[in-house]
């Protein structure tokens, strides 16, 4: 009976609210070029296997004669991938070129607009050696005048017979809202790159970009702000911006607004979309080995260098998140500065209204010949079916059935707690009361959000699960200044739930609000104690 009642709710939840909104229009996949490293056989394999699930044609593979290592000097990187690319735009008259008002040749038509890089293609190009001056030593470039960059952010302006190469330049495409078929951006190429730790994680992330298309992401969005000072607010105004569209969107967000990053094993279940910072490796929930982000997640940590390397899932950001089971992230392979990275909100806003991967990462970075890397399937389309009738109801019921409550009812608060209150009774619903106390906490109702995470508490049945709801408390606590009703509760906490992995997080928090006391001074050698 419990189970009817669920479905019955739900479909009152589904049939109540209309589904109206248009998605851009999708990428033609006959516009993709795929490039991979010809001396590597994985690399072509892996290359031929996306272009068979994207309906590629495989006329439009190019193979480069480059070696399978992460960096080349620019030199190089004229040499085995600039001017070979070109070529073949020649020989297969992908495009034809013409000079501009300052004699710089340019595309006029494009038959290519999205180039994908698999893995096996080098991804860093290093800054050129500079010679000494007359004092016998070598002046570093100005800030922003380097010439390092990635290769994929250089691809962006392989149509332009020359450009500047020191320092970044603007991105025309920058905070539009148009699809790349526009011939306006015709004299542009759209990057993104098929790599990670290993060949097996490529194959992994095709199948599930295509999977998590057929159904929508669905799940919780967990932001961590970083509060590093006046000088990186803009990073925090992001997660913000994130934290209200999805308010409106009506997705569960967890938001973790402490100085320090989330901490250790941190219970991150149902992780559909991550983006945290600031910290130089993987730290918090990502160091438990049993945590799996959803099917198709989007998951990004902004530092500086993120995507410095993209194999050892143990370091930097970009590996470990797709070691993780993401399946899309941004990231800078040298240091791009705050302001020359991927803007968050805007790349969260434009993968909602139903833009490509490739489409909104461009849209939201600033400048190109630059820092960025865009790794995942450059046509997923995570959101696409967000706004359409769900093939199967049961499917992510409890997501479904809060994202479309906060659509009927947002104009209306008190019924909307009322009716999602009601379902997540009958549907027997931890992540429906999680999620109205998520959505009470943000309202400031403090006293009705602890509520719902302790509704929440009795009926997830897994520990972690219920573990977090006890952390949503504690960090309430830590809101108000409130160190001894947090610590009391991390206390009981640990008596619940110390043993399992995630039981970890509970002594990050006691460290945090009682760190412990500094080792005793060793004594010097010779010294009497």
């Amino acid at each position: 009976m419990k189970r009817l009642l669920s479905f019955s709710c739900l479909f009152l939840l589904l049939t109540a609210f209309p589904f109206l909104e248009a998605a851009p229009a999708p990428i033609d996949p006959a516009t993709v070029a795929i490039i991979f490293n010809s001396n590597e056989k994985k690399s072509q394999a892996l290359a031929v296997k996306y272009a068979q699930e994207r309906n590629i044609p495989f006329s439009n593979l190019v193979p480069l004669d480059v070696p399978d290592q992460s960096t080349l000097s620019r030199t190089e990187f004229e040499q085995k991938v600039r001017d070979p690319l070109t070529g073949h735009f020649e020989r297969e008259i992908w495009w034809s070129r013409a000079r501009d008002g300052k004699g710089v040749k340019i595309p006029v038509k494009n038959k290519i607009r999205v180039l994908l890089l698999v893995k096996g293609v080098p991804y860093r190009i290093k800054r050129e050696e500079r010679s000494p001056g007359a004092d016998g030593k070598v002046t570093p470039p100005a800030q922003g005048q380097q010439d390092e960059a990635s290769v994929d952010s250089e691809l962006v302006y392989l149509g332009l017979s020359k450009h500047e190469i020191s320092g970044p330049l603007n991105n025309p495409y920058f905070k539009q809202d148009k699809g790349i078929a526009d011939p306006t951006l015709t004299p542009l190429f759209f990057t993104c790159r098929l790599d990670g730790p290993s060949y097996e994680i490529c194959e992994r992330i095709i199948t599930d970009s295509l999977a998590a298309e057929e159904t929508g992401l669905w799940g919780m969005c967990y932001l961590d702000e970083a509060h590093k000072g006046k000088n990186y607010e803009i990073g925090d105004q992001w997660l913000r911006a994130i934290a209200r569209r999805n308010r409106k969107e009506g997705i569960p967000t967890v938001v973790d607004r402490f100085r320090d990053t989330m901490v250790t094993n941190y219970p991150m279940a149902g992780a559909a979309l991550y983006f945290g910072w600031y910290a130089h490796h993987r730290n918090g929930p990502f160091l438990n080995q049993n945590f799996r982000f959803k099917k198709g997640a989007i998951a990004v940590h902004l530092h500086s260098f993120s995507a410095a390397q993209l194999e050892n899932v143990n370091k930097n950001w970009v590996a470990p998140l797709l070691s993780a089971g993401a399946a899309a992230t941004v990231g800078n392979v040298w240091e791009p500065y705050l302001t020359g990275t991927h803007h968050f909100d805007i790349l969260h806003e434009r993968l909602l209204q139903g833009y490509s991967l490739v489409e909104a990462a461009h849209m939201a970075i600033p400048v190109h010949s630059w820092q960025s890397l865009v790794i995942g399937d450059p046509l997923y389309r995570p959101f696409l079916v967000y706004n359409q009738p769900p093939a199967a109801a049961e499917d992510n019921k409890d997501y479904r059935a809060f994202r479309l409550g906060v659509q009927k009812w947002s104009l209306e608060p008190e019924t909307l707690t009322v009716k999602l209150r009601s379902a997540a009774a009958r549907m027997g619903s931890g992540p429906l009361y999680e999620a109205l106390g998520l959505r009470l906490l943000e309202e400031n109702k403090i006293v009705e959000a602890k509520a719902f995470f302790q509704a929440a508490g009795k009926v997830y049945p897994g520990s972690a699960d219920k573990l977090r709801q006890t952390l949503h408390e504690i960090n309430i606590h830590r809101v108000f200044g409130e160190k001894e009703a947090a610590l009391g509760l991390i206390e009981e906490a640990s008596e619940r739930f110390g043993e399992i992995p995630e039981g970890k997080a509970l002594i990050g928090l006691r460290n945090i609000l009682h760190p412990p006391a500094p080792p005793a001074a060793q004594p010097k050698s010779g010294e009497k104690n």
